[in-house]
């Protein structure tokens, strides 16, 4: 869920503002492919780097996240997520990435964050039903 709706905020934010939406798909496809590639191949990358990045920090994230208050504490971990992301990373090894709008980005972290925080929650409370138990923390 997080992975497929995070970028809903960023979307919003672009065609509400009338803002193009390939500068953002380019500098993410353009992580991996030259930028001489073709639109169609640029598109396909960045729909991977994007899926490849969401389920690493996924990973992570559900590794270390107390079950109790997740969406709470999902949050948190992706606004910490997207300082490293944004500020620490991007500037460094992706800098077309570092040099789109930071708000929007931060926003579809955020909403990862919350997508992921609420899907933990509810995937623990259904695995506690089906064993008669509480989730643990």
């Amino acid at each position: 869920m997080a992975t497929l709706f995070s970028g809903v905020p960023s979307t919003l934010f672009f065609i509400i503002t009338g803002v193009d939406l390939w500068p953002p798909i380019q500098a993410v496809g353009e992580m991996v492919l030259p930028s001489s590639s073709e639109p169609s191949q640029i598109f396909i990358a960045a729909a991977l780097v994007h899926g490849t990045v969401s389920v690493f920090w996924t990973l992570v994230v559900a590794r270390i996240l107390p079950v109790k208050h997740a969406p709470a504490y999902a949050i948190a971990a992706s606004a910490l997520i997207a300082v490293i992301d944004l500020r620490v990373i991007a500037p460094v090894f992706f800098p077309a990435v570092a040099a789109l709008s930071f708000w929007p980005q931060v926003a579809d972290h955020l909403a990862w964050g919350l997508l992921l925080g609420v899907t933990l929650e509810w995937s623990a409370k259904a695995r506690a039903r089906r064993r008669g138990a509480e989730p643990a923390n």
